[in-house]
């Protein structure tokens, strides 16, 4: 009778298919595995149905033969909680259980954390066949995973909880240790009342430490020992019983064991368990600690939102406001949910989000971020983004993912770590034969002595969680900083980087024209030329003529009425104003119409050298003055520049401008190498040229254009003002659209790198050496041993110094030189003002001043008598 094979359909997702050409590549990568039966590959829908035979070929290798093709296979992540993992152990062997799922094609765990983060197959692998494997090795997934919104507070209570259970089992270690130790040693505390000298009494009191106090770590130690493997609880349970149970025995039987040097353990075996639990409790307090910015940036939501329905407003949970809800928002209030201004004006901080201290200026159509602070005004703004898809989830989703990703610093401690707990329980065991076979007599109580000793001093945990603890707080400081970092990776290879390759416009520059210089002649005012070209570029849609424009506005400039506007193509304007003619545009423009230069041309060679534009100004048939417009560096460029290269790194300007244009930028903000005249679909080239070079390359950009140059970096670096798509590609964001940012996240990764090589050096080193003098081997030289008490109390406090150590980063601050201080004063307010963002600018008197806030610039055009010179 034939038998029937069981063929198994795959329903995959697969993106970045583009055309015809694309299907026909993905069919192909997937039709050559071995066991494929058939492949249907849907460019409208983005999937591709396979057949197959499951004993042939894994589901895996259908999803790695899209992504070797070059597209992207719609793979299902889920991050879970894991609990019962204590030390690096732990951390492999769930791992190793979750990679054992078929339909799994990853899975990482982080111990500071306690969640794993697993990478499956769509439809191939549940929840519950993770949770049946990491229970088989010993784990537990629990069985309710709460929401994302749920998840901090219920976290919050577990490690609350966990740490109110320790710091008990701890107390009540300590009360029951303390007589059992001074009871050992009576002729060093002869006031110890004769009671608990008693062996009975110690057996008594020691016995709720060694199996309450203790409990988690022999059940640990019987899980290791149900899936033949070992942890740390091994380590511990099969000390602390060695030393307990031997000193039952010399209790109950004195009369074999005394008379060959017995004596009890029961102080070393209690006081052992009381300190462990003790570096515990300490390193569960600090690993809370760790994860503060999460909790932060999620107590930046409001709870409710005051919502305009059916004529009335009304106050409802955010998580019931939809996209196109109006909301109101008044002084003092946080933001419900990202919007867009629809009535009303005030000054909101944002400085929780992107870091900058400045309130920012809302009016009608400015876009709103959920989090932030309303200071001044009230305003309605329509609802755009709500729950998981507002920037304030994002963030929290990037920041958990760069928290629970893995740095590759830390392969090294993974490969250690898979191997430690069994090493150690070799060499526990062969100090135990050595010392009993060639050992000074009472030979068998030095064996055990050492065994123990070997046994407690080893800490698998400080390798586990010195590049975690580490992660987690940089990445939460970067975040503080308006850094958002989106993996460990990221955050390791930015200190590497030697070569930073910047977009000019909108990262280098502020991204749109603006007014340089106002240069008049033959008798003209600036004010004057300023408000005639202005008048005549009023409904404009130029960006050189809006520039005018604008700038004029800032400036309160009266507009003369204008007539007979005529356009001449490629060279500019030709219009009446107040009855006279007036020609704006390039030097051709002027001299067709009989106007003399009168030896502006030089002025504006000079402008042009500078990267600027110059449009020359003539009225009635006389040269009367050059306006230059230009997108001028950002105000931080220079000072950014600047301490970049103090710290040794090349910095490149990247531009589609002509050179000139692009090294007039160059030399403003101090930029020594300059790639220009590239084509949007060029720029990823240049830097894999840059690459070639032997370079480490970090790239930072903000247009649509940036995003596969973006990809293309060893560090892709997007500025938060720029486009969605780049910010898509980036591995980093600077939610402030500020290159100081790029300056923080740098010092920041080359900080976090310097404390986890800190964490493993002592992690490792510790084991290294207080291993061998824990198994005695300065005995024989100095006579010295190590006592069991000792080597719990050290590495109890192992772990601890490496969570201390990696919450050193929460004091992280930026370094940059003292700036020139450029900010004005506000009159109206008295606010600091940035001028290169200030909302407004009046001119009084020939004194310009600055205002934080449109309402300021209106009260002061007022009455400017009242306001100016304060």
């Amino acid at each position: 009778m034939a038998t029937t094979v069981q063929k198994m359909r795959l329903d995959l997702p697969v993106r970045g298919m583009h055309c015809a050409s694309c299907v026909g590549k993905v069919e192909r990568a997937i039709s050559a595995l071995p066991g494929v039966e058939s492949v249907t590959v849907n460019l409208a829908a983005e999937r591709a149905a396979v057949t197959f035979d499951p004993a042939a070929l894994k589901p895996e290798a259908i999803v790695r033969a899209v992504q070797a093709a070059g597209y992207e296979a719609g793979v299902e992540r889920l991050t879970l909680p894991v609990k019962g993992m204590h030390c690096a152990s732990c951390v492999s062997k769930v791992e190793t259980a979750l990679a054992g799922v078929p339909g799994v094609l990853e899975a990482g765990v982080n111990l500071a954390t306690e969640k794993a983060t697993v990478a499956l197959v769509p439809g191939q692998a549940t929840v519950a066949d993770l949770r049946r494997a990491v229970r088989d090795a010993g784990y537990e997934i629990p069985p309710e995973i709460p929401s994302e919104a749920a998840a901090p507070d219920r976290e919050r209570a577990e490690r609350e909880s966990e740490n109110h259970l320790l710091r008990l089992k701890f107390s009540v270690g300590a009360v029951l240790s303390l007589p059992v130790l001074l009871g050992s040693f009576p002729q060093v505390f002869p006031w110890v009342p004769h009671v608990f000298r008693a062996p009975w009494v110690q057996l008594i009191l020691a016995a709720p430490v060694q199996f309450w106090v203790g409990w988690q770590f022999h059940r640990g130690f019987w899980n290791d020992t149900r899936h033949r493997s070992a942890s740390m609880n091994s380590l511990v349970s099969i000390g602390t019983n060695a030393a307990y149970f031997f000193s039952v025995a010399v209790t109950l039987w004195p009369h074999t064991f005394m008379p060959l040097g017995g004596m009890t353990y029961f102080d070393t075996a209690a006081v052992l368990m009381t300190l462990i639990v003790l570096g515990r409790w300490l390193e569960a307090r600090a690993r809370g600690r760790t994860s503060e910015a999460i909790r932060r940036l999620v107590a930046l939501a409001p709870q409710t939102a005051r919502v305009f329905r059916e004529g009335r407003e009304d106050d409802i949970a955010v998580a019931e406001v939809v996209a196109g809800d109006l909301i109101r928002v008044r002084p003092g209030e946080r933001v419900a949910v990202d919007g867009e201004v629809a009535d009303g004006a005030s000054a909101v901080d944002e400085s929780m989000l992107t870091g900058e201290s400045l309130p920012v200026e809302k009016r009608p159509g400015s876009r709103v971020i959920g989090g932030t602070v309303n200071r001044t005004g009230s305003f309605t703004f329509r609802a755009t983004r709500v729950g998981k898809d507002t920037v304030l989830a994002q963030i929290i989703r990037l920041v958990e993912e760069a928290q629970g990703s893995k740095a590759p610093i830390q392969r090294l401690a993974d490969r250690v770590s898979a191997v430690f707990v069994p090493l150690v329980i070799v060499v526990a065991a062969l100090t135990f034969g050595v010392w009993w076979l060639w050992g000074p007599q009472p030979a068998f109580l030095f064996a055990l002595t050492n065994f123990v000793a070997v046994l407690v001093i080893a800490c698998p945990c400080a390798m586990g969680l010195a590049t975690p603890t580490a992660i987690m707080v940089g990445t939460g400081k970067g975040a503080e900083f308006g850094v958002l970092i989106k993996s460990a990776e990221a955050l390791e290879l930015l200190h590497k980087v030697r070569t930073v390759v910047l977009d000019k416009t909108g990262t280098l520059t502020i991204g749109r024209p603006v007014v340089t210089d106002v240069i008049p002649a033959n008798g003209m005012a600036p004010e004057e030329l300023l408000a005639l070209a202005a008048a005549a570029e009023q409904g404009s849609e130029h960006p050189l003529g809006e520039a005018i424009v604008s700038q004029a506005k800032e400036r309160g400039l009266a507009l003369p009425p204008v007539a007979d506007f005529m356009s001449v193509p490629g060279h500019g304007i030709e219009v009446r104003v107040s009855g006279q003619r007036l020609l704006l545009g390039n030097a051709p423009l002027l001299t067709e119409r009989g106007v003399a230069l009168e030896g502006l041309e030089a002025t504006a060679r000079r402008l042009a050298e500078e990267g600027k534009t110059a449009m020359y100004a003539g009225l009635d048939g006389t040269a009367v003055g050059v306006i230059a417009v230009a997108d001028v560096p950002k105000p931080e460029a220079p000072l950014a520049v600047s301490v970049l290269h103090s710290m040794g790194i090349e910095v490149v300007m990247l531009t589609g401008d002509n050179r000139r244009t692009g090294e007039a930028i160059a030399r403003q903000v101090g930029i020594d190498r300059v790639l220009a005249e590239v084509l949007p679909e060029d720029k990823a080239r240049e830097i894999k040229r840059l690459q070639t070079e032997g370079r480490l390359v970090a790239m930072v950009g903000d247009g649509i254009n940036d995003a596969p140059a973006l990809a293309q970096a060893d560090v892709g670096i997007a500025m938060g003002s720029g486009t969605d798509v780049a910010m898509e590609a980036a591995d980093v964001t600077l939610m402030r659209g500020d290159l100081r940012g790029l300056v923080t996240a740098i010092q920041l990764s080359r900080r976090t790198i310097r404390v986890i090589r800190e964490n493993l050096v002592w992690a490792f080193g510790y084991n290294v050496i207080l291993i061998p003098v824990a198994a005695g081997v300065l005995y024989p030289v100095w006579g010295i041993l190590l006592s069991p008490i000792l080597a719990g109390l050290a590495m109890a406090f192992s772990s601890v110094s490496v969570v201390t150590n990696s919450l050193r980063l929460k004091g992280f601050r930026p370094t940059l030189p003292k700036e020139v201080n450029t900010m004005a004063t506000d009159p109206i307010c008295k606010m600091q003002v940035d001028p290169a963002k200030a909302a407004g600018s009046s001119t009084y008197k020939g004194q310009t001043y600055y205002f934080c806030a449109v309402s300021c610039k209106e009260t002061f055009d007022r009455n400017p008598e009242k306001y100016a010179g304060k």
